[in-house]
């Protein structure tokens, strides 16, 4: 647990307990290899199998299919706050259990389920999301990549951009316009398997941070996917986007509030011995005010995500509720981090020191999952301010 913060009632002993079991797995099988992995711009494949055999990965796969059935949110929120405390840029854990997971549990049929989630369980078979597009991120219902029908498949055009894991992905889950004149009800989710004819992967894109995750561009070029691999009902794939978001919001909440924590945490131990003019530079006013106002922010913050935990576990959770937890706390982490850099001074600069790294990786976060801008028109419209163009 952090050295700082509110004490916090909503896990049990045995969370605790699988925390320092996660803590532990990390340091072993994570921290050893993440130079090399951030070098070589993706995760070994292999590591999933690894994660999957000790349940850090695919726990939430039925016992039927080789998992362990375990639907505890707080189990993901464990990793996805060590991840954060350590500062992990890889593996997509997160995209693993929080984001891909709900799509395979709650939208696969009897045969898929067969087919695809005893490799989730074992690690061996991953998938990735396909919802950016060059000209549509945030913005879904702008998604140009089209599925026409075929007899009894499809056939997919388009290109994909930002996917996490894409790399080193088996498949994709392609969000996709099947029917150009049904606005929302025009789209639908397609699974593009590895090996499909026409589908390839694009560049390893550079990014500023996250270098251990791999991101890459996907091209489907008249890919025929057959309508085995449709996910849930046909025109409905904008609706189970929008059921789904509101944990991966809330799990990059997580991430990022551990993260903003764990960096304020290094900074508070540097504040009290570094001096300056003979006397630690934490005890000038400016600087002690600095760390007031982010403690008291981060505890606030705190009690609102783990009021949103309780929610996710009594199904109660609503998108805006997540909506406001990401872009709140994203851009409370931002200002922490970068507040705590300054801090650092020079040494602050220097990426020997967890601060700028944390600074580079962590920018992501106000972007990732809908950009803060996205996410308070999606708040305002709820309060009854969206546009209505009456002419």
């Amino acid at each position: 647990m952090s050295k700082t913060g509110p004490a916090r009632t909503i896990f049990d002993p045995e969370h605790d307990e699988f925390r320092a079991f996660v803590r532990e797995f990390l340091e072993r099988e994570v921290a050893p290899h993440h130079e090399r992995w951030e070098e070589q711009g993706r995760v070994d494949k292999e590591f999933y199998a690894v994660a999957a055999e000790k349940g850090i990965v695919g726990f939430w796969v039925p016992q039927e299919f080789g998992g362990l059935g375990i639907e505890d949110f707080r189990y993901n929120v464990v990793i996805q706050e060590e991840l954060g405390k350590m500062a992990f840029s890889a593996p997509s854990i997160r995209l693993y259990n929080d984001i891909i997971a709900p799509y395979l549990l709650n939208l696969t049929n009897d045969e898929q389920k067969q087919r695809w989630l005893p490799g989730q369980a074992k690690g061996t078979f991953t998938f990735s999301l396909g919802l950016s597009e060059p000209g549509a991120g945030s913005d879904l219902a702008g998604a140009r990549t089209s599925a026409v029908r075929d007899g009894d498949g499809w056939i997919v055009n388009g290109s994909k951009i930002f996917i996490t894991n894409g790399l080193n992905s088996d498949a994709t889950i392609v969000f996709c316009k099947t029917n150009p004149d049904a606005g929302h009800r025009g789209f639908s989710l397609l699974v593009v398997e590895d090996g499909m004819e026409g589908f390839k992967r694009g560049r390893k894109l550079k990014k500023i941070g996250m270098a251990g995750q791999d991101t890459a561009e996907l091209f489907f070029e008249d890919v025929r996917v057959p309508e085995a691999n449709l996910l849930g009902e046909e025109g409905q794939g904008f609706y189970y986007l929008m059921m789904n978001l509101g944990v991966e919001r809330l799990a990059i909440a997580l991430a990022a509030l551990s993260q903003a924590r764990q960096v304020f945490d290094d900074t508070l131990d540097y504040v009290k011995t570094r001096e300056a003019f003979k006397q630690p530079i934490g005890t000038f006013q400016a600087n002690k005010h600095v760390m007031a106002t982010f403690s008291t922010e981060l505890d606030i913050a705190q009690v609102y995500v783990d009021s949103l935990i309780t929610k996710v576990l009594d199904g109660t959770l609503s998108d805006i509720e997540a909506s406001k937890a990401k872009w709140w706390v994203t851009e409370l982490g931002k200002r922490v981090i970068d507040g705590c850099l300054q801090l650092h001074g020079g040494y602050g600069y220097m990426l020997e020191y967890p601060v700028a790294k944390a600074y580079i990786d962590y920018r992501y976060m106000t972007i990732g999952g809908g950009s803060t801008e996205i996410m308070k028109e999606m708040i305002g419209n709820d309060l009854g301010l969206a546009w209505r163009n009456r002419g």
